[in-house]
């Protein structure tokens, strides 16, 4: 059995004589994650704000999509604009600990972070084709920055992120193709499928550093393993998604996803999630990965058409759930990793983790339960959603631009 390749050991390199990695403009661009944690994590707050504000008749200036189209400009810029710069943030910071080998920082670190904060200006105030080009390339340029430290390091089994980050930023040119052309249902299915792939990563990285992170804490702790389910992870993730996005046969989108359902719970078994406790830390990356399974039932439901299950439901099991989860989890536990701080939640770490968590049930249970109180719902959800990514911010930003308390690099 190969051994599981360390995610959050943070590989040796040189160091200036003022305790900063070499070309660093300063701290906060030694490292992927720094930059982009703390950017991601505010505009994720800042956007649900607006959001909020948008569907409370409240008038906000915004030209392109905003103008446009404000649902499209909602699920674009919470898919395309906070979800992708936490996996580019987590992708720059995993890969250096995979290979040994500095991804960007410094410079093209600053480069990489202009580019995705200009096109957030950009696809809220326009004009649509500068936005569309600006916006279009940040996913792409991580993935060559990417690409170009896993060849060196001849690291092919996670040459598979390249693809996935392309992917992803093909749908997201996509979806400006089809907002210019005024195709606003098109547009939506490419955020459906880029919401897809970003679980798909939540599966595979998370059926790595679950099982691993839940062993080092739990003494004696063993995860059992199918190989069958471990092969089917992936694909069958990204299956329901791609399904549910190209054909109309309701019958056919249940069917796939009720076989993702059945896997993520063949894993969460295997886990034995149900039995972590009392270590927060641990027990949210279980808590966000248990909304998989919810989210495909939901999903097949949705697809047959039951009851109280519409479509956005299932989307949000998954949005709010899946990715909020994960997202909060990951980014709490990689800033405290990689700024030499102890792998322990504190308050705020818990009360995060908490409000994320609320703001999923509250988006998904609501509406179903009473749908007459369906903007209720809403509020509330966003409220919790935008309080803890403004708990992040304000806990972490002093950390993640300042060195290491520890004094190592990254």
């Amino acid at each position: 059995m190969k051994r599981a390749e360390p995610v959050y050991v943070a590989a040796p390199e040189k160091r200036d004589p003022g305790g900063l990695p070499k070309f660093a403009v300063s701290a906060l661009f030694a490292l992927g994650f720094r930059p982009l944690y703390l950017g991601g994590a505010a505009f994720g707050a800042l956007a649900l704000a607006v959001w909020l504000l948008v569907l409370n008749g409240v008038p906000v200036v915004g030209g392109y999509l905003l103008r446009a189209d404000p649902v499209g400009w909602h699920a674009h810029e919470m898919v395309f604009g906070f979800a992708a710069a936490i996996v580019a943030g987590f992708l720059l910071t995993a890969v250096r600990a995979w290979t040994g080998q500095n991804t960007a920082r410094g410079l093209p670190l600053a480069a990489l972070v202009g580019t995705w904060l200009a096109a957030r200006v950009l696809v809220w105030s326009g004009p649509a084709l500068p936005a569309a080009i600006v916006d279009s390339a940040f996913l792409p340029l991580v993935a060559l920055a990417l690409l170009r430290v896993l060849v060196r390091a001849s690291n092919r089994r996670n040459y598979f992120v390249v693809p996935l980050l392309l992917a992803f930023g093909a749908l997201n040119a996509a979806f400006h193709g089809f907002s210019i052309a005024d195709r606003p249902d098109l547009a939506i299915r490419c955020i459906e499928v880029a919401a897809g792939i970003v679980v798909t990563l939540v599966s595979v990285i998370g059926g790595r550093v679950i099982p691993m992170f839940t062993a080092n804490a739990i003494p004696g702790f063993v995860a059992r393993r199918w190989r069958v389910i471990e092969l089917a992870a992936a694909p069958v993730t990204l299956a329901p998604f791609v399904a549910d996005a190209v054909t109309p046969a309701g019958v056919l989108v249940a069917a796939v996803a009720s076989l993702a359902c059945a896997v993520h719970l063949a894993r969460i078994i295997g886990w034995r999630s149900y039995a972590v406790r009392g270590r927060p830390i641990l027990a949210i990356l279980h808590v966000a990965y248990a909304w998989l399974p919810l989210g495909f039932a939901l999903l097949a439901l949705s697809a047959l058409s039951a009851p109280r299950v519409p479509h956005t439901v299932a989307m949000h099991a998954f949005t709010a759930g899946v990715i909020g989860g994960a997202v909060i989890a990951m980014i709490t536990r990689t800033a405290r990793g990689h700024t030499g701080l102890r792998l322990a939640a504190d308050r705020r770490d818990m009360a995060c983790y908490a409000l994320v968590m609320i703001a999923g049930a509250l988006r998904v249970f609501g509406p179903m339960a009473a749908p007459s109180g369906y903007s209720i719902w809403i509020v509330g959800a966003g409220s919790c959603w935008t309080l803890a990514f403004a708990i992040y911010v304000t806990a972490y930003a002093p950390r993640l631009a300042r060195p290491r308390a520890d004094g190592k690099p990254g």
